[in-house]
Formats: C-alpha cells, structure tokens, sequence
C-alpha cells in the first residue's frame, strides 16, 4: 500500500445512507429550550374596559390626538376629553398627570380655536380637581403659562390671560408661590426694557411702556387687561399673606390663625386647684416676649427669587419697576392738562384704567406692611413717590365721571355728585377713596405741616361723602372708614377728628343700612372709643358724638329684638366693653332700657340664642339699680324656660352679689338693690308661677292634668318634666341663695309669711311647687325657727298628696316617673325634720273618709314610713294613730278575704313597731 492510500485512510468520508438521521457530533451545543406562558387578563382587558364618548375613542385615543398636526383633529380631541370626562371624572384620578401635560402643551398652540377648547377644557377640569391634587403638576402648568405670557404671537398672549383668570380662580395659593416668574411677566407684556442713557455707568435697565399697532385692541385696551389681572394677583397675594395688618376696618377672614377661642372656666375646679388658669398679656392667646432678638424663619433659608413679595429687596424692585408705568398709564387716562375742573370728567376705558391703576398700588402699600421695618418703608415710598403722586394724581382730585347710559329711574347715589353711575361697572367714588388712601398712607403727624394742603382736600372729600346722605356699600365704607381712621390719627386734636366722628355718625344715622354697612360702623366706632378710653385717662376730654353714640345703643338693642341677631351680638359686646368702663352715659341708657330687654314674653334676653343671652345676663351686674319691676322681669324670664337652668342659676347669683347678702367687706353701692325687692325675687323665683297663673290653675279638674286625694284637701297640677326640671334647678340656687342670708331665722320667717299669704289656702298647686317649698323649708330650718299651725297643716297636705301621686305612678308613666326621686326625697326630709308635719299627716288618714280602691296606697304608704330609718323613732312615737288607721283598714275589710297588701302591713307593723327595735336601723324603703 502507497503513502497517498495511507494518508486518505486517516480522513475517511463518512457516507449517509438514504432515510437515516445524521449522527450528532461530539462537540456539537444543545439549543433547545421550553417556555411558558405569563396569564395577565386584567392588562389584557384594559384595552376593552377603559370608558369611551360617543366617538368610541378612550383617554388613550384622545391624548394621542393632541400631538396631531392638524388643529381641526387637536380641537376635537380636546372636545372629546371634556365629553369623556364629564361622562367619567374617575378618569381624572386614574391619568391626571397625562391629562395635565397634555392640556397645558397646547397652551401656546398656534391656532386660537385650539387655544379656546383648551381654557373651556382647563375651567371644566378645575372644578373638578382639588388643589393637593394637582400641586405635584403645578410647575409644569405654571411653565407653560408664563411660556404662553411671553410668546411673540398676540394672540397666545391675550389667551394666556384668559388661563391665567381660570387658575386664579381655583388655585390662587399655587399660583402666588411662583410671584417672582408671573410679576416679571406681567411687567413684560405691557413694556420692554430700554437701555438709559443716564443709568449706563450703573448698568441698569429702565422700563417704558411699549404700543404694538399689529394687537386686535388699542394699546389703552390691552394694558386695561394686563393690569386688571395683575390686580387680581396681587389681591390673592396679599390675601394669601398672614402677616399683614391693615390700619382699615377690614372685614376679619375666617382661618384658624385668626379666630380665638374663648377659655371654659370652672370655678369650682379651679377654687380646688384642679384647673389651672393660664393668663398672657393683652388678652392673647399666646405670651408676648419682649425681646430684640428675633429668630430666623424657615422663609429666610430660601433664595430671594423664590420668596417673591415676601422679601422686601424684591418687593422694593418690584415697585421701582411697575409704579413709573402706573404712573404713565395714568397720564394717557387722565383729564387734560388744559383743563384743570374740580371733577374732571373721565371717559369709560380711561376711568377703568384708573381704577386699576389705583388698586395696584394700594394692594402694594398693603404688602410694605408685612415686612419688619415698617416705618423705614413707608419713609422710603414718601422719599421717593409722594411729588409724584401729588403731581399727578392729586392736581385734578376729585374725579367724576361722564354719564354713558341714560338712566330712566332715579339712582341711589344721585345726591353724590362723586358718585354719578356709568356703564362700564366702575365704582367711581371707590376710586377716589383709594386715592385718598394712598395718599393718607404717605403721611404723618411729623410731616402734618407739610402736607396740609392736599390732606385738607382729603379731609373735606371725606367729610362731604359721609354727610351727603348717599347709600354707600360696604367696599365704600371701608374703604372710607379707613381713611377717615388714618387723618385721626395723623391729627388727634378734637378740633380735627370732632368733625370727622360727627361725620360718620350722620351715615351711621341713615335707615334702612346693609347688614354689612352697619357692622363696620359699629366696628369703627367701637375702635374709636377704647382709643379715646385710653387717652382719657390723661386728658379728660370725650366726644359728645361719641357720647350720644353710646348712649344710643341699648335702645337700639331693644328695638332690634330678633331681626338680626348677629347685630344684636356685636351692639351687646360695644355695650359690655363701655358698661365694664362704667361709662356713665351708656348705663344711664342701659338703666333706661333694661326693663325692655329683659322682657319676660318679647324682650331681647328671651328672644336671642343662649350665647346672646349669657352676655345679657352679665350686664344685669353693671346696672347702677335694680328696682322692684326691673327683678319682677328677671323673676320671670328665670321661671319661664325660655333661658336655660344654668344661665338662670348665673342670674341668681348675679344677683345674690348685687345684694347686702353677698358678704362684701368694702360697703357696695347705695340702693341698688333692696332687701325687700330681693327676697320678693327669690320667693318668686322659688314658687315657679305668677299670682295670675296660680288663680288660673284653680279652675282645672280631673286627669291627666290633675292628681288628687280624698284624705288631701290641696291637688297637684303635674307639670311637664322639662318644666319640672327646669324649676328644680333654679330651686337649687334659690335655696343656695336663702341658706348664705346671715339671719336663718328671719330668713324663714320671711318664707313662712310668703307661704301663708300667696299658696296657703290654694286648691291647685304645681308639683313644682310643692317640691321646691318643701326643698326650702328643710334647707332653711334650724331649732330657732317657728311654723305656724297654718303652715304645718298645709305642708302635711302638700307631703301627702306628693307621696300619694308618687304611689300611684304607672311604670309606663316615663315623664313623671323621673320626679320620683326628687319628690320623695324633699317629702322624706320634712317629715324628719319637723315631727309634727308626720303627726298631722297620719292624723289626716282618716280611711273612712276614701273609697276602697285608695286602701292599698294608705296601706303602702304606712308600711314605706316604718321601712324607712330617718322616720322610724317619729313612727314609733305616733304608734297609737298608726295602730289606729290599720284597725280603720281591717274593720272595712272585715268578711272579705284578707289581700296580699293587708297581710304585708301587719307585718311590717309587728316587725317595726310592735317589737320597738332599738335605734332607728339602716333600713330605707325601696319602692
């Protein structure tokens, strides 16, 4: 064999046959591999379920339409999404970041019918978005809208206004915490930066108004616009700040930081030291540290740019910029310098402007108050501001305006010839009064020489508005109010701010003032009064209009009723401040008018709600008298119900210490109450009915109304349990009252002849009343005391004719069955206390005299009184009557079957009284 047969021996050819599957190889790598299958039907059905309009197009379908090139399909999408929504809202929760992004994108779209769908769609979804809701998305809309503010089309500038009225509207805290971007904004659509000349070597940019002839509105038009939505940004700024404190008379805002919350006191807790009273200095909620150190707040760790208004530095740059184009917008609306009229005439859009204008810078001066350094700021505005505005807005002060509308009826305001009506809703008067408030800002009692001239214009505007008798609104009036506090304060002579009071009491004089109109009067003078309450102190000089105004106001009260009971709490809280004054004008009025507000049936005291009523009652402490018809009023607005039992008992006690009883060592004011008119008082109050009502009871008879006895000659007209209630508690105090009076004996004395003359020999009587007399006797009775054999009789009657009605109560009876402890209670005291009340009430139980179904109960009652411990000893001494009646009982029951009662009063009789126990025993009857 060759080598070349060798060497193709080493690498033979394998030869496949036919239909025979190839050998795997050695090396050969395994590829195989097994899958299963992942089960996810909910992301699967997703697709199926998700809520579509009536185009059958989803969410999805929707905001992918928005990235469309065509604006028709945009428009439609955006239609779409409103339709989809409205149908659906939980869609909102489930793409809220989606649909944000998606609508706010199209904020600068080029199409205006795009731009449109999108603020309708933008108002639609605010109303249904709350603002934590959307706060994560927030910057990215805020983005988007200054992005819009400052696009170069017209037309998606004038649209972002109309986006930016929507978010005022629904988010104003979100959109002011992002004031630095907006503000600069707001500056840049109506002027552009212009390099000066004279600032080159500082390097500073001046502002000036910019005209762009290519906008659908006149330049006047357009900045009208701009600056009445910087006046609503500027207002949810200044409201959204906590801080600032205006010097007005503006209506307090209802937030938790403002609202105090009075202290609950308990005395009595308090006098056994198991409440603690913690007291802070001027009434505040919080203590006052007098300190010149001043801790860092959170807001100065920020960066300037991003505190906004709130940083003095930027709110100092803000007013450098914008107040020299407020100024410029004033002079292209303001009267020509050729014609300086007192009144100048003002046409529509001028006026507008104006009036923005003005606010603007008004809501500016309020937010130069929240700042620290108040004063160093307020110098700064006059150094720097006040030529100006004399120049410009003062030369031609007052404003009036031109008529527009014929009007065919008379109108309100046509005696003001300040404040003639347009149609174009401008408040023209409101307008100059915000003038005369900037101005009056600018000013002081150190700079009073300077500036009279243009603050006695102020002053005479002023003075002339409140006394022409125009009907004024409440913006008006605080407005003016305002400005009529600030003059007082730059001149606080009488010669200048008399005039200025008598003024204002002249509108405060007009019929038929708005509720909030007269709120803000009160307000005023209210404050007015403790500032001069303060000063008088050094300096004995009041208001004579402040005087009368005061001494108005009680009668004012009483004729006010319950026609406004908000009124009615602020003229009562004027009306305690200057009482606990012991101003002498008001409680000589109040003096006057008292028997009219504490009217039992149409007075104030009864017709206004309990809070109302409690300050009523703590005004009865500061009148100088109390007279006999005055107590007899109070007497019956306490028995009535028509006051709670516990402001009844506060009365009592007020007037317990108004009396010569309350233990005073300091001798108290002459005459104000008598001794006789008090305890006439406390007998009244304590019987619980008038003479006139007793003697109408007498004529009632019969059940439901009535429970009577045949062994008792007086029958119980059972009152209803809220007025059964109502008198035990004020009975309490009643007695309280009686028990603290140094000489019991007289006391009782007095209470005995009162019981005699008014309730002895009566038919009828209250169970009320019973109860509260017998609550009074055993409170009052001591061993010097002496009851008249009239007033023995007659308290045997009242006990038993109480017990028996206790002793036949149905168990269903749930009214009456809740005066069972207190009845039983008073009954059970007196007949231990006096022994002969118990002697004369068995004496009474002559059983022959009933019929036999009242057998039980006298038997019942017996077996009760020898159960009972406190009565044991009395029962024992009288076991001859009681041994007596149960032979009357057996000898009417004689031949008839002897019942269960009978058999348990024999034994009752052996246990008790037959064996003579020693001692009395700790036995009660339970029944």
């Amino acid at each position: 064999m060759t080598k070349k047969r060798k060497h193709q021996e080493d690498f033979q050819k394998v030869k496949l046959k036919v239909g025979k599957k190839k050998p795997k190889l050695e090396n050969a790598t395994d590829t195989t591999f097994k899958t299963k299958a992942i089960q996810i039907p909910e992301q699967l059905k997703e697709d199926g379920v998700l809520p579509t309009q009536n185009r059958k197009l989803n969410i999805k379908d929707l905001l992918s339409q928005m990235h469309h090139y065509s604006p028709g399909v945009k428009h439609n999408a955006l239609l779409g999404l409103k339709d989809l929504l409205s149908q659906y809202p939980f869609v909102i929760d489930a793409h809220l970041s989606n649909i944000i992004s998606e609508v706010a994108a199209v904020f600068t779209d080029k199409d205006s019918g795009v731009r449109g769908a999108a603020v309708h769609l933008l108002q639609f979804l605010a109303s249904k978005i709350r603002a934590e809701q959307i706060a994560p998305f927030f910057p990215l809309v805020s983005a988007h809208l200054s992005s819009a503010m400052t696009h170069i089309s017209e037309g998606i500038q004038e649209d972002s206004l109309k986006v930016l009225d929507v978010l005022l509207e629904a988010y104003p805290a979100l959109l002011t915490d992002r004031s630095s971007i907006l503000l600069k904004n707001f500056v840049e659509l109506i002027s552009h930066q212009q390099l000066s000349k004279r600032l080159k070597s500082r390097e500073k940019l001046s502002w000036m108004l910019s005209v762009n002839p290519s906008r659908r509105v006149t330049s006047q038009q357009w900045r009208l616009n701009v600056l009445t939505r910087l006046k609503k940004f500027l207002q949810a700024v200044v409201d959204g700040s906590t801080e600032i404190q205006d010097e007005g008379l503006q209506e307090q805002k209802d937030s938790p930081n403002s609202v105090r919350k009075p202290i609950c006191i308990s005395w009595k807790l308090h006098a056994n030291n198991q409440q603690h009273i913690q007291l802070f200095e001027n009434g505040g909620l919080r203590p006052k540290i007098n300190s010149s150190f001043r801790l860092r707040s959170l807001a100065n760790v920020m960066d300037s740019a991003e505190k906004g208004l709130s940083s003095a530095e930027n709110l100092k740059g803000f007013i450098e910029i914008i107040i020299p184009l407020l100024i410029e917008c004033w002079i292209e609306a303001s009267p020509a310098q050729s014609a300086p009229i007192l009144g100048n005439l003002l046409e529509s859009e001028s006026q507008q402007l104006m009036q923005q204008v003005l606010s603007i810078i008004h809501l500016l001066w309020k937010l130069t108050k929240q700042h620290d350094e108040t004063y160093k700021m307020e110098l700064w505005l006059r150094m720097n501001y006040l030529v100006d505005f004399k120049h410009h807005f003062m030369r031609h002060f007052p404003y009036s305006f031109q008529e527009t509308v014929k009007h065919k009826k008379k109108d309100s305001c046509k005696g003001n010839r300040y404040c003639t009506a347009s149609s174009n809703n401008v408040d023209h008067l409101l307008l100059n009064l915000t003038l005369c408030d900037i101005m009056v800002s600018l000013a002081s009692t150190s700079t009073l020489q300077m500036d009279s001239g243009w603050l006695d214009m102020i002053r005479k505007f002023v003075t002339d508005t409140l006394q022409d008798g125009s009907k004024l609104n409440s913006k008006q009036v605080n407005r003016l109010l305002g400005v009529t506090w600030r003059l007082m304060q730059i001149q606080q002579n009488k010669v200048a701010t008399e005039p200025l009071i008598k003024a204002v009491y002249a509108l405060y004089q007009q019929r038929n003032l708005l509720f909030p109109v007269r709120t803000l009067l009160l307000k005023f003078f209210s404050r007015v009064y403790q500032k001069e309450d303060l000063r008088t102190q050094r300096i004995r000089s009041r208001s004579k209009v402040l005087s009368r105004w005061l001494a108005g106001l009680p009668q004012q009260l009483a004729l006010l009723g319950l026609r406004n009971p908000e009124l009615s709490n602020q003229l009562i809280d004027i009306i305690h401040s200057a009482a606990s004054r012991s101003n002498k004008e008001l409680l000589q009025s109040l003096q006057a008018t008292a028997a009219q507000i504490y009217d039992p049936l149409e007075g104030t005291l009864v017709l206004l709600p309990a809070a109302a009523q409690q300050r009523l009652v703590q005004l009865v402490y500061f009148l100088p008298r109390l007279p006999a018809n005055l107590l007899a009023c109070l007497s019956r607005c306490c028995i009535m119900g028509r006051m709670s039992s516990e402001l009844a008992a506060t009365l009592i006690g007020i007037l317990h210490m108004r009396s010569s009883f309350a233990g005073w060592k300091c001798q108290v004011q002459d005459n104000s109450v008598n001794d006789v008119d008090y305890f006439s008082f406390l007998f009244s109050t304590l019987i619980g009915f008038s003479r006139e009502e007793l003697t109408s009871l007498q004529g009632i008879r019969g059940k439901p109304h009535i429970s009577q006895t045949q062994l008792s000659p007086v029958r119980l007209y059972l009152t209803d349990l809220d007025q059964f209630l109502h008198h035990w508690a004020v009975t309490e105090m009643i007695c309280h009252s009686l028990s603290t009076v140094p000489s019991q004996s007289q006391c009782f004395d007095i209470l005995q002849t009162g019981i005699c003359k008014y309730l002895v020999g009566l038919v009828v009587i209250p169970d009320s009343t019973a109860g509260s007399v017998l609550c009074a006797i055993n409170k009052l009775l001591d061993q010097a005391c002496i009851l008249s054999e009239n007033l023995h009789k007659f308290l045997a009657s009242c006990c038993y004719s109480l017990l028996y009605f206790l002793l036949t109560l149905d168990k269903e009876d749930a009214e009456h069955i809740q005066k069972r402890d207190m009845l039983w209670g008073s009954c059970i005291s007196a007949l231990a206390l006096l022994p002969r009340l118990l002697r004369l009430m068995l004496q009474s139980l002559q059983v022959s005299r009933i019929c036999r179904e009242e057998l039980p109960v006298v038997a019942q009652l017996l077996r009760l009184l020898m159960q009972h411990g406190q009565l044991r000893s009395h029962m024992i001494t009288n076991e001859f009557l009681v041994q007596q009646i149960i032979k009357d009982i057996m000898t009417l029951k004689s031949g008839e079957v002897q019942e269960q009662w009978l058999t348990d009063l024999h034994y009752c009789f052996n246990i008790y009284l037959a064996s003579r126990p020693q001692g009395p025993g700790p036995m009660n009857a339970v029944y």
